[in-house]
């Protein structure tokens, strides 16, 4: 049935009473919790200036070239055909960047629980101790430029000068110059600086889990310590486990100044090239920015793809 030109349709009153009760109860909602978002709005106007908009932006101009000099130019999906059709380097770092995080997420993530949960059984004044012991490289700046020493590539190396020492090497391997070590070099550094945020969110997790529910658990048939870990420990601390999962998946897709300090920018043969490393190729030495945004896109959106098949693996915890 067609409706003549002219008529204009009107909404029934059961409609507008719905839309009407929709605006009434928001408007009420707002007024008693006032308080909270007029605490909230500081960090909100910050994040959506500082973050959202930027990736709002970025996201847009991935479909322009813009080279800071001319008037952006709209190019469609050239940016992206161009990053995995034609940019060899970036298959090398994304190959890289995937390598890295398939080893030092899963690797780290569990290392910072079983550290944690270990540490957590220990005494008061030990616990505090062994968390600044474990906790401390990764505050330190900088401190991973100690690794130039030990994979230094003279006979005073630390490495080299022990490997000559007991015979295993007549003279020294240029460690950080040689693409066969670069990589696993970058990722034993980053594993030792892994054990940040997440490992102090483990801790304050564990020391929040109600001891009655450990009791209840007992007396339910939990019998043994791994069964109270999976059925109690890992459910009652899932915000913990989410929060340090997001930070571990950060941390492993957007390495870089840990790849450019010991490796160099570019690496040799593109080594240890991630796509943090290439995006700021492009970027600040190149300023292709329209270019550089596809790529900080496509790294977005694989964080973001990461993220949701790990909530979604942490979710059947305990089932």
């Amino acid at each position: 049935m067609q409706v003549e030109p002219g008529i204009q349709t009107v909404k029934s009153p059961k409609a507008n009473m719905q839309q009407n009760s929709r605006w009434v109860s928001f408007t009420k909602e707002l007024k008693r919790s006032k308080h909270y978002y007029l605490l909230m709005s500081p960090y909100m106007i910050i994040f959506f200036l500082f973050t959202v908009i930027p990736v709002v932006f970025s996201f847009a101009l991935s479909f322009f070239y813009f080279n800071m000099l001319e008037f952006p130019r709209f190019v469609g999906w050239q940016n992206y055909s161009r990053l995995f059709l034609n940019d060899d380097i970036f298959m090398i770092a994304l190959k890289n960047t995937l390598m890295f995080a398939v080893i030092t997420g899963p690797v780290s993530y569990i290392a910072c629980f079983v550290f944690a949960w270990i540490i957590n059984e220990l005494s008061p004044k030990v616990r505090a101790f062994m968390t600044l012991v474990f906790y401390a490289p990764s505050i330190s700046g900088n401190v991973y430029f100690i690794w130039l020493i030990i994979f230094s590539g003279d006979s005073y190396g630390y490495l080299n000068g022990f490997l000559m020492k007991a015979g295993f090497i007549l003279e020294p391997i240029q460690w950080l110059l040689n693409e066969n070590y670069i990589l696993w070099i970058v990722i034993i550094v980053q594993l030792w600086l892994s054990l940040g945020t997440s490992f102090l969110a483990f801790i304050a997790g564990l020391q929040t889990i109600d001891k009655s529910l450990i009791e209840a658990g007992a007396m339910d048939g939990i019998k043994n310590r791994w069964q109270e870990l999976w059925y109690i420990t890992l459910p009652s601390m899932r915000p913990q486990l989410m929060f340090g999962a997001v930070m571990q998946i950060t941390t492993a897709f957007a390495v870089a100044d840990i790849s450019i300090a010991l490796a160099g920018f570019p690496s040799v043969n593109y080594a240890a090239h991630t796509i943090v490393t290439h995006l700021m190729d492009f970027g600040t030495i190149r300023f292709e920015l329209g270019y550089a945004s596809a790529i900080a896109t496509f790294l977005f959106l694989l964080m973001v793809g990461t993220n949701k098949l790990t909530q979604k693996m942490l979710r059947k915890i305990g089932e």
